[in-house]
Order: C-alpha cells, then sequence, then structure tokens
C-alpha cells in the first residue's frame, strides 16, 4: 500500500519501484496499492513489473497525491489474500492499511522511510510547529505499533524509533543500482559535452541532486558561493526551486573580487539521464538534516563521487569522514564550506574518495538487500508448502 506512486517520483516511489521489481523477479506475486494521480493528465500504470496497481481515491496536496483511507484498501487486501503486507512510510493509506490487516489477521511489515515529524516541524510556522511535530510522533507510534515489524533504513533513524518509544523494530538498509550508477559514465560523449558547457574553464563542479522542498534545506549550498574555482550544479525540481534559485543565484552574484559563474539548474532528471547528472561532477552535496538514510549518497558514491553530508541523520550511516567524503556540522557557520574545500582541494585525494566510496556501496544491489526483505517477511509470518509468494506493497 502506497502513499505515492507513479506518476508522481520521491524517494518511497523509488525504493518502491525497486522492491517490487525484484520480488517479481525472485519468483513472488505482488500487488500495489497506491494513490490514483490528480495532479497530472498521467493517470500512472495499472500494472508495474507485471505486479497490478490498484488506484485508490486521492487529492491533490502541495506536490503529491495522498490517498484517502478509504474502506477499499480493505477489500483489495481481502481479494489478494496475501502472506505478507509491506507498508512503505506509513501515514493516512499506510495506516488504513495497518488497520485492516489486523482486522483480516495479515501479517505486516511497516517501513518507516520519511521522517514525517521532521516535515510538519518545517512546515508548520511558527512557534506552532514543535508542538506538531510532538503530535506527529504520537501519530507515528501509534500507527508503527499496528504493525507486527518496523524497518528503519539506519541506525539514528532506528535510534529515533525508539526513542519515541515505538517497539518492534530492525534495521534495513537500501540498495543501489550500481548497473545505472557507474564511474563508466564519465566516458560518455553527453556526459563530456554536458561537462564543457557547465565548466568551460576547467571548473570542479559541486552539486546536489534530490527534490528542492523546505525540508531539503538546499539554501545550504549559498555557503559554497565563490568558493574559487567551482560551480554549482543543482538536479532536481520541487516547491523551492524558485526561492532556491533566487538565493543561489544572489549569494554567488554577491562574491566580489573575481567573477563567478551562476549556479545551474538542470531540472528534475530520471534514469540514464540522471546517472549522467551525476556523472558530471567533482563532489555531490547532500544539505537536509531529517533525513533517515540518503539515497543520492549511495547513487552519488556508486558514481565514483566524493560525498559531503551533515553529521545528522541517515548520512552517519554513509559518509565516514576523511574516508568516502566529509561530515560537517550543520549548525556550525563555515563547516560546510571547509568540508567541500578538503573534498576538492586535491584531485588525486578526490579521486581516492570517490573510489573509497564506490567500493562502500559495491553490494549494496536491491537485489542483496530485498533478499533480506524477505527474510523479514518470513520473521513475522513463517511460510510453509508454498512455493511462491505473494505480497501487497504498500507506501
Amino acid at each position: 500500500m502506497t502513499e505515492t506512486f507513479l506518476p508522481s517520483y520521491s524517494g518511497v516511489t523509488t525504493s518502491v519501484c525497486h522492491v517490487v521489481t525484484e520480488l517479481r523477479e525472485k519468483g513472488h506475486e505482488v500487488v500495489v496499492v497506491a494513490p490514483g494521480a490528480r495532479r497530472t493528465r498521467e493517470q500512472g500504470p495499472a500494472e508495474f513489473a507485471g505486479a497490478p496497481v490498484h488506484r485508490i481515491a486521492s487529492v491533490p496536496l502541495r506536490q503529491f497525491d495522498v490517498g484517502l483511507p478509504s474502506p477499499e484498501i480493505e477489500r483489495v487486501l481481502r481479494d489478494a489474500d496475501p502472506d505478507v503486507v509491506h507498508v512503505a512510510s506509513p501515514f493516512v493509506v499506510g495506516a488504513r492499511g495497518l488497520a485492516a490487516a489486523r482486522t483480516l489477521g495479515l501479517p505486516t511489515v511497516a517501513v518507516f522511510q520519511t521522517d514525517m515529524a521532521a516535515y510538519v516541524r518545517l512546515h508548520t510556522p511558527g512557534p506552532a510547529g514543535v508542538p506538531a511535530a510532538s503530535a506527529a510522533w504520537r501519530w507515528i507510534r501509534r500507527v508503527h505499533s499496528w504493525a507486527d515489524l518496523t524497518l528503519a533504513p539506519s541506525g539514528p533513524s532506528l535510534t529515533d524509533l525508539r526513542d519515541h518509544g515505538v517497539g518492534r523494530t530492525a534495521l534495513w538498509r537500501r540498495g543501489v543500482d550500481t548497473r545505472r550508477f557507474s564511474p563508466v559514465w564519465r566516458e560518455d560523449a553527453l556526459v563530456k559535452a554536458l561537462r564543457r558547457e557547465l565548466a568551460p574553464d576547467g571548473e570542479r563542479l559541486i552539486g546536489y541532486v534530490g527534490r528542492l522542498a523546505p525540508e531539503k534545506e538546499v539554501e545550504r549550498l549559498t555557503e559554497l558561493a565563490g568558493l574559487p574555482g567551482t560551480r554549482l550544479v543543482v538536479v532536481g525540481d520541487g516547491p523551492s526551486r524558485a526561492a532556491v534559485g533566487a538565493r543561489l543565484t544572489e549569494a554567488v552574484a554577491g562574491v566580489t573580487g573575481r567573477p563567478n559563474r551562476p549556479p545551474v539548474f538542470l531540472g528534475a532528471r530520471h534514469g540514464d539521464d540522471l546517472a549522467r547528472a551525476y556523472a558530471c561532477l567533482d563532489l555531490f552535496v547532500h544539505t537536509g538534516t531529517s533525513e533517515t538514510f540518503g539515497q543520492t549518497l549511495q547513487e552519488a558514491g556508486a558514481s565514483g563521487l566524493p560525498v559531503v553530508a551533515p553529521a545528522r541523520g541517515g548520512p552517519l550511516d554513509l559518509v565516514t569522514d576523511g574516508e568516502n567524503g566529509y561530515l560537517f556540522d550543520p549548525w556550525a557557520s563555515g563547516s560546510l564550506r571547509r568540508a567541500a574545500e578538503r573534498a576538492t582541494d586535491d584531485e588525486s585525494h578526490r579521486a581516492a574518495l570517490g573510489e573509497r566510496g564506490r567500493r562502500r556501496v559495491a553490494g549494496r544491489s536491491w537485489s542483496a538487500v530485498v533478499d533480506e526483505l524477505v527474510d523479514h517477511y518470513r520473521s513475522v509470518r513463517p511460510v510453509t508448502g508454498r512455493q511462491r509468494e505473494r505480497a501487497v506493497v504498500a507506501a
């Protein structure tokens, strides 16, 4: 059951798509329950990787289609009669799915992927943000109490869940598509042409990849304005596109003493075009402090890039200071800039960081992590007497 799915793109969507694809390739039967697409004319696929996609009623909210907690969910579950219900990032649809599964006596695995409390805090104006976040945690605790098992993507997020009273938890990290994200793209003709366009004087390209939204804190990149011999590259789109563009452009234009190229925005990219965007960079910078994991850090690592990220949340599991990049203190002025300077000053050091990062994620294929996921499925309900297994995936 999913809070978001194609044609909408998000970290949850990407994860669900990989899980469904791998489950199908491993011979399991899968049903996806997802909100209908209301924001665009494109309604999204009725089938994905051979798995039927059941669309439920939804309403558009900000950049997403929010599914309604319809009784239809229970009907779909009853008809599917799954061995396990996988609920990814449950909040509204997932909550109804967990409740329906309990009614039907179906085992459930909930995946904690979005720090909804941090999201609520950032989107609630003024001092009301703190109590709003506390209310969100109360809801998260209640929803996850209905699951037989909650999976967290990183050590810090697992600690957060336990500190907020969520029980029956385990660690399940995300995979990365190392076949798609790879240093070999640097030899691609389109990548070379893009680098010539973006760095005509041999500038080092410092990039961010992801949604442009308040919770991503992309405005932190202003700290890198005017870093000698560099240019900022932003890949992605979202509700903060105009605000982030204005902030970064103003910051770069305000640097005196030497000419600086303005930041460049490449828009949202997917598939091979996204892999090419990573490949044209020299350094990847992650800015958000409320990430439960940090999938783009893995994609950058698979692409052979050194990374810089805040010493907070999911990135703590993915970045070792001085090994594959550098961590910065998000509350210390100048810390991000110093980390970026350390990662880019020496070409051989930058290449060594990137190579160690690539080796670090080399074994984290989606096939391997989905094998781990199936083990978690079996832990909530050992399956006997069936050669094939069925799952309902919800995000």
